[in-house]
C-alpha cells in the first residue's frame, strides 16, 4: 500500500486485518505484535528511506520488485520485506477453511497429485530453506509450483530462481516463530496450516 502525494509515494504500514491474538493458539499474540509493529514497520520505514530522492519514487512496490536486480541491497531487502509481510498477513485468518476447495483444489491436485502431496512438498521447501527466508506456492500459467527464497526475496523479483505470482507464502525467519516454537520449525509449519486463508489464496490464484 502506498499513499500518493504531490511529490512522492510513501509506503505505509498497513494494519493487521485481525487482532494480535486472533491466530492463537497457532501463532501467539506477542509474536504477531513484534512481527508487525517492529519488524514490518522497520522494513516499511527503511524502504521509504531507500527510495526517497530516487527514480523509484512514485513506483508501486510490484514495479520496484520486477526490476530489483538493478537496485541497491537496501531496496531489495526492505522492498521484499514490505511486500512479503503485507502478503503474509492477508493469507492468514482465524478460523479459516482447513484446506482449499473448488477450482483451487483441482489445480493443486493437477499440479501435485493431491492436497497431501502439496502440503508435504510445501513443508519440505520451508524446512529445507537454510537460515532465513520464505517458502512459496507460485502461479505459473494455469498451474502451480513450489519454491523457496532466501532472506526477503520473492517470486516477483526478476532475480528469483522461480518466477511467477505468489499465492501462498510462509515466513521462516526465526522472528516469525521463535518465541513460541524456539527451534521447532516443523511444529510452526504444522500450526501454519491451521490459519491459512484459503479464500484469499483462491482469489490471488484467479488474479
Amino acid at each position: 500500500m502506498a499513499t500518493e502525494t504531490s511529490t512522492k509515494t510513501i509506503f505505509e504500514l498497513q494494519a493487521l486485518p485481525y487482532a494480535f491474538d486472533a491466530l492463537e493458539p497457532y501463532i501467539d499474540a506477542k509474536t504477531m505484535e513484534i512481527h508487525h509493529d517492529k519488524h514490518h514497520a522497520a522494513y516499511t520505514n527503511n524502504l521509504n528511506a531507500a527510495v526517497q530522492g530516487t527514480v523509484l519514487e512514485g513506483r508501486t512496490i510490484e514495479e520496484i520488485l520486477s526490476n530489483i536486480s538493478t537496485q541497491q541491497v537496501a531496496v531489495r531487502n526492505n522492498g521484499g520485506g514490505f511486500y512479503n509481510h503485507n502478503f503474509f498477513w492477508e493469507i492468514m485468518t482465524p478460523g479459516g477453511a482447513r484446506q482449499p476447495e473448488g477450482d483451487l483444489l483441482k489445480v493443486i491436485n493437477a499440479s501435485f497429485g493431491s492436497y497431501q502431496n502439496f502440503k508435504e512438498a510445501f513443508t519440505k521447501a520451508a524446512l529445507t530453506r537454510f537460515g532465513s527466508g520464505w517458502a512459496w506456492l507460485v502461479k505459473q500459467g494455469e498451474g502451480l509450483v513450489i519454491s523457496s527464497t532466501p532472506n526477503q526475496d520473492n517470486p516477483l523479483m526478476d532475480l528469483a530462481d522461480v518466477k511467477g505470482t505468489p499465492v501462498l507464502g510462509v515466513d521462516v525467519w526465526e522472528h516469525a516463530y521463535y518465541l513460541k516454537y524456539q527451534n521447532r520449525r516443523p511444529d510452526y509449519l504444522e500450526a501454519f496450516f491451521n490459519v491459512i486463508n484459503w479464500d484469499e489464496v483462491a482469489q490471488r490464484f484467479k488474479g
